[in-house]
């Protein structure tokens, strides 16, 4: 009758894991189990994947601020998570989460995946927006099916992180260095 278990406190929730939702874990599922996805993210982080997500998602910032970098046709838009907002994003919009604040907290919620659908995600060249590299995979967990890609990808070489339109060479693990790129060739960054 209560397979997910009973109501609890929340805010107790958070303090009990505070220690994953900083560096370098970021997040937790609070269901393992469920129909649902039911994360949440704290900063501080700075990505340079975008995550294609088939289905939509749902974003409650209900702690500091975070912003999403959507990447469309080469083009970068910011949007801005400020404390309280809420955002439901369509299936298949390239986004990239930036939690800038230390302390910062997203409750994230996202349906379990069909097997005929696939997440994937893309690292695009922060100089003109071409992507650069793709992997797709089965998402069951975020905690633990997202640090292997993105371990795939800092294992790549130059010549698979070079971007196939520009030349330019996407910094792999330094995401620092990504972001700086990104705000040299688009005025939002």
């Amino acid at each position: 009758m209560l397979r997910y278990g009973r109501p609890f406190n929340f805010p107790r929730w958070i303090d009990d894991n505070a220690h994953l939702l900083k560096p370098p874990v970021g997040n937790q599922q609070i269901w393992q189990d469920s129909d649902l996805l039911v994360t949440v993210v704290g900063g501080p982080n700075r990505r340079s994947d975008f995550h294609d997500d088939p289905l939509e998602e749902f974003f409650y910032q209900f702690k500091g601020h975070a912003h999403l970098l959507i990447a469309d046709r080469g083009r970068f838009e910011r949007v801005d998570l400020k404390e309280g907002d809420i955002f439901l994003m369509a299936p298949h919009v390239l986004h990239s989460p930036q939690r800038p604040e230390a302390g910062s907290l997203c409750l994230v919620v996202e349906r379990q995946r069909p097997a005929s659908l696939q997440d994937a995600f893309e690292w695009r060249c922060a100089c003109c927006g071409e992507t650069v590299l793709r992997q797709t995979l089965q998402l069951h967990s975020i905690v633990t099916d997202l640090p292997p890609a993105y371990e795939r990808f800092y294992a790549s070489s130059t010549a698979e992180r070079t971007c196939p339109r520009c030349g330019e060479v996407h910094p792999g693990r330094d995401a620092t260095a990504w972001h700086r790129a990104l705000a040299e060739h688009h005025a939002f960054a």
